[in-house]
């Protein structure tokens, strides 16, 4: 599809080809998508489950959901704090929001809510803070929900889809319940890809985009902040215990600056520097290394449970790198 947009817009007979006057059509404005938008989302969850008793803070970005969340919410009878939901045209993402967490972490404590949530700018991203104010990713998210949909006979395949960013964690957490992870490269559209032509349910990314392929086709914020704050209901608990069960590894990552990009296979020296760290970490660990889609770079990321051996090994493979590709 991309490909033919390319050569559509390539095309000089195109604005021949174009309507004009009454042949473009008309617009016709949806006053209550809003409205729509909201009821589908509460359609998603069992009728007669309320949020009362429930505090939540969320921290729109000055984006997108700015209205829709705490409105979805407060239908669902939580009580709502509502920041960085004054959006002017410039102030998006601006220290705020899924990207910077702080703010959120701080007005949970402040209020002693029960969870934060943080979407992005385009809320098709959802990052959560439990009462206590720690970070819950995406990657905990799904960790979360691939459970509970496995429990239910929800969990097409026994199967989550996700990138390779995601934490090798979420990976061994999901390998005890019985559960396989396959990964993707980066994006959520590649995520999408595999999750339909494989016809699984539950996918996502660590960055916050979890897709619900039963309820929509693709990342979607106060739908995500609807499904966790269900499942704390569902199982009346919190959810710093919800998510306390997926411990995830920690993570270190280096950039190595190339001058030209090449085929880090065709590198002998290099795969046996991989190979060499794969072997230090014997299976408790992980190690990625891929050139970056936008920079001359290299990224060397490694997890594992000894962050100054994953440290070491990084700073290992970083230097083969740069004796080979420099």
């Amino acid at each position: 599809i991309e490909r033919k947009i390319e050569e559509m817009v390539g095309d000089d007979e195109l604005m021949k080809r174009r309507p004009r006057g009454a042949g473009i059509g008309k617009a016709f404005r949806l006053d209550d998508a809003t409205g729509r938008y909201i009821e589908y989302i509460k359609s998603t969850i069992p009728k007669g489950i309320t949020f009362e008793g429930l505090k939540v803070v969320v921290d729109s970005a000055n984006g997108a959901a700015y209205k829709t969340t705490p409105w979805l919410l407060r239908e669902m009878g939580a009580d709502v704090v509502s920041i960085n939901d004054k959006p002017d045209g410039v102030n998006i993402n601006e220290g705020c929001g899924s990207l910077h967490i702080d703010l959120l972490r701080q007005a949970v404590k402040l209020h002693k809510a029960d969870i934060g949530i943080a979407h992005d700018g385009d809320a098709d991203r959802t990052i959560l803070c439990d009462e206590k104010g720690n970070m819950v990713d995406g990657d905990k998210v799904m960790g979360m929900w691939a459970v509970e949909m496995k429990r239910s006979h929800m969990l097409s395949n026994d199967t989550v889809v996700s990138t390779v960013m995601s934490n090798f964690g979420l990976e061994k957490y999901l390998e005890k319940h019985g559960i396989r992870l396959l990964r993707t490269k980066v994006g959520d559209r590649y995520v999408v890809e595999k999750m339909r032509d494989g016809g699984f349910t539950l996918g996502g990314e660590q960055s916050g985009h979890i897709i619900f392929l039963d309820h929509n086709t693709t990342g979607d914020g106060p739908l995500t902040a609807m499904q966790v704050l269900y499942l704390m209901k569902k199982r009346d608990t919190s959810l710093s215990k919800l998510s306390q069960e997926i411990t995830l590894y920690p993570q270190n990552l280096t950039n190595v600056e190339v001058e030209h990009r090449h085929d880090i296979k065709t590198i002998p020296a290099i795969e046996e520097a991989i190979s060499a760290a794969e072997h230090r970490l014997a299976g408790k660990g992980r190690v990625l290394v891929r050139p970056s889609g936008t920079e001359p770079k290299i990224r060397v990321m490694l997890e594992g449970e000894d962050l100054r051996l994953i440290q070491k090994l990084g700073k290992d493979i970083a230097k083969v790198i740069k004796a080979n590709m420099v």
